[in-house]
């Protein structure tokens, strides 16, 4: 599982589904599997149901359509076997792609809905916006999540002058003078 896809797990399940990551589907007679589903979630109360695949390929557009239209007809082929004792309705199956680099103009891909990863991040960072690392801390199993809490958190004030490197050798990336004599926050 690569950090997309952890990502999207924790985000998941910090708001109340049951994750599933890296969920290898179609067992076939010789070993193997047809294939493998990034991340299924399943939120019970709102009886949701949720297929990801994240990618972060620079690919051409017919490349992407094709392996992601295998990806999501695996995913509905399958989704049953994945939820196994639960009682899933596939028809109701909600099915997204998350690429770090999208085509130009694409919001659907593979007959899924596209969203980019800058989306999915500014979605997290609205949905922690209001909780505090001290009253309401991520839990500590959810590490991605967590440390984005700890970021948007930060962001709420401008930086102090005490750095963890203090050191002349390290010139920041980023002039903290210059953005804030543009105006910005940072």
């Amino acid at each position: 599982m690569n950090h997309l896809e952890q990502l999207v797990a924790e985000w998941l399940q910090y708001n109340g589904y049951f994750v599933r990551s890296s969920v290898q589907v179609g067992p076939r007679p010789r070993g193997g599997f047809e294939g493998e589903l990034d991340v299924v979630g399943i939120h019970i109360v709102r009886n949701h149901l949720i297929h990801v695949e994240c990618s972060l390929d620079a690919d051409s557009r017919a490349t992407r359509e094709r392996r992601f239209s295998d990806k999501f007809a695996r995913g509905r082929k399958f989704i049953k076997e994945v939820f196994k004792g639960l009682h899933v309705q596939e028809d109701q199956l909600e099915q997204v792609a998350i690429l770090q680099f999208p085509n130009q103009g694409m919001r659907e891909l593979g007959g899924a809905r596209l969203i980019h990863v800058r989306e999915l991040v500014h979605e997290i960072f609205a949905g922690l916006a209001n909780t505090s690392p001290s009253s309401g801390a991520v839990p500590s199993n959810l590490p991605l999540l967590r440390t984005l809490q700890l970021a948007a958190d930060a962001s709420r004030q401008a930086p102090g002058i005490h750095r963890l490197i203090q050191s002349a050798q390290f010139e920041p990336l980023v002039s903290i003078a210059a953005d804030t004599s543009a105006g910005r926050k940072v």
